[in-house]
């Protein structure tokens, strides 16, 4: 399986790009996260100039923080400074909109803003609306200014198959976070093929991604220590922040990770209803677990949003995904990046 790495957008991203790239990784992306982390279309213009063969993705935008034509012209400038490189990941915007006390915005505008993206990074036209008006847009100049001769590349941020099979109707790949059962990524790739049109995946279908973390233990680690919590701990607590915002998630949890739920609230002193709960509850989002977070990890989150296990465990882990239809595997190495890149390159050669 292939394997790229995932990073918040800092001052500095570009060289860890160019280690990722030296390392032999596929793949460097950046989460979209305006009001939690750098800009990531700055950050990958510094990285395309530093990197020559790594491909670079948005892990992702959505329509309810850019529009259309600028998100495109975006794409097609980081196109021109790394030809053929760029990976577009597109999502409701689940965290980017909470974060901004906002709500994620609807798959029918997921679809057509998706869609639109195709059309102009592909030098085509394609229908532009506010409110009641539309028109035709397309870029006027490309020489010189952007790339909209080598594609870019489209995926789909998925859970279910709902957003699988409108990644089917417009022939886009597949991305996910720290979703785990090799069942459910077969349930995707089953939804993306019977919406596509016919024929469409007679050669290679597009890519599949998932983002996630990995930890290999030691001889005699304990399974649930601090180092495994540091190493996957920021996804568990993103878990436990969507299950304030979903009361739906949250019923479904089991008592463990409910009383977690209700732990995090009382560290971020906030409550689920609060309407400035932003505020405290996405503090260093996806970032570097605090030692008064630990105790939020339970084990049941370390089992389902880890890799976790010794060589061989994980190791049949990601023979699993693949054979399920997982093409890459995304890692965020959080604690240490530069030196847990390295680890992860001797670790997966």
């Amino acid at each position: 399986m292939r394997t790229g790495i995932v990073m918040s957008a800092r001052p500095g991203l570009e060289r860890l790009a160019a280690r990722a790239e030296e390392l032999g990784f596929s793949s460097f992306w950046v989460y979209d996260t305006p009001m939690v982390h750098g800009d990531p279309f700055v950050g990958l213009a510094l990285c395309a100039n530093a990197t020559s063969r790594i491909k670079l993705g948005i892990g992702v935008t959505s329509p309810a923080l850019r529009s259309a034509p600028a998100s495109a012209a975006a794409l097609s400038s980081l196109n021109a400074l790394a030809p053929g490189r760029i990976i577009c990941g597109v999502g409701t915007g689940n965290t980017a909109r909470r974060t901004l006390g906002m709500r994620p915005t609807k798959l029918a505008e997921l679809e057509s803003f998706t869609a639109a993206l195709q059309d102009l990074t592909g030098g085509r036209e394609t229908d532009y609306r506010e409110g009641t008006r539309t028109s035709r847009v397309r870029f006027l100049h490309t020489d010189g200014y952007v790339n909209t001769d080598d594609p870019v590349e489209f995926v789909m941020a998925a859970f279910g198959p709902k957003v699988a099979a409108m990644a089917g109707r417009l022939g886009t790949g597949l991305i996910s976070f720290a979703m785990h059962a090799p069942s459910a990524w077969s349930a995707l790739g089953e939804a993306r093929r019977a919406a596509a049109p016919t024929a469409a995946y007679d050669t290679e279908s597009p890519p599949s991604y998932l983002i996630s973390s990995l930890h290999v233990l030691a001889d005699g680690e304990g399974r649930y220590g601090d180092a495994v919590k540091d190493a996957m701990g920021h996804i568990a607590v993103s878990a436990l922040i969507l299950a304030v915002e979903n009361p739906a998630f949250r019923a479904a949890l089991p008592p463990e990770e409910a009383a977690a739920v209700d732990r995090l609230l009382h560290l971020r002193d906030t409550t689920a209803t609060a309407p400035d709960r932003h505020h405290t509850l996405y503090r260093d989002y996806l970032g570097r677990l605090s030692p008064e977070d630990r105790d939020l990890v339970v084990p049941s989150l370390v089992d389902k949003f880890g890799l976790v296990g010794t060589r061989e465990e994980v190791t049949r882990q990601i023979d699993a995904l693949e054979k399920s239809g997982v093409d890459e595997l995304v890692i965020h190495p959080v604690a240490d990046p530069e030196g847990g890149m390295t680890a992860l390159a001797r670790l997966l050669r």
